[in-house]
């Protein structure tokens, strides 16, 4: 799996993705509130990767955040211009941020990292640390399991980590967990967790 396969995965079911997901209405007020709690208020950009409609990135800036989507489906971006035309939003792949070092306040990967191949993880973590400011912060959404593994995504293979492991791999890349979420599966949606974390000297 690459990242040019899930873009076109992506690209054909966008519609209906975007009927599915595309407002902030139909985000938990849970995580509404814990991406809020650890990126509003900060001086600074932040970046919301894998931004997808744009509503999560359209919520930061109502809270006054500055706040640009990034993703690397066309089709994603085309649709966030329309729908928030007071944002930012462009084209790019969180393996290569098109910034500075050490310049970043913030950013979300909200479920943009569950696609990833698991030895992939810490290359991408390297590059959200080497754009990070220091004490900058990191909100993370991933799936959650016993082990390391592979599921069949609704749209393309995806992977489930436990969180203590994926907030190792935190660590290593130069990031401190400060707090964490968890939501146990309903019989609708799969087990999943949020991590915010600050970047670290260590």
């Amino acid at each position: 799996m690459n990242l040019e396969q899930v873009r076109q995965a992506y690209a054909s079911l966008a519609e209906l993705y975007i009927e599915m997901f595309g407002t902030s209405q139909q985000v938990h007020p849970d995580d509404l509130a814990f991406i809020g709690r650890h990126l509003a208020g900060r001086p600074g950009t932040v970046l919301d990767l894998g931004c997808g409609p744009g509503h999560i990135t359209g919520y930061l800036r109502s809270l006054g955040v500055d706040a640009t989507g990034i993703d690397m489906v066309p089709e994603f971006i085309a649709h966030a211009q329309a729908a928030h035309p007071n944002g930012r939003y462009q084209l790019g792949s969180l393996e290569d941020l098109a910034v500075a070092n050490h310049s970043i306040a913030g950013i979300l990967a909200w479920y943009s990292l569950i696609h990833l191949p698991p030895h992939n993880l810490d290359g991408v973590l390297a590059e959200f640390r080497r754009a990070m400011a220091p004490a900058g912060t990191l909100v993370i959404g991933l799936f959650v399991g016993d082990e390391v593994a592979a599921f069949d995504h609704k749209v393309v293979t995806a992977y489930r980590w436990p969180v203590d492991e994926f907030s190792a791999r935190l660590a290593r890349a130069g990031f401190t967990e400060v707090e964490r979420l968890k939501r146990p599966s309903d019989g609708t949606h799969r087990p999943h967790a949020a991590i915010a974390a600050i970047a670290t000297d260590g």
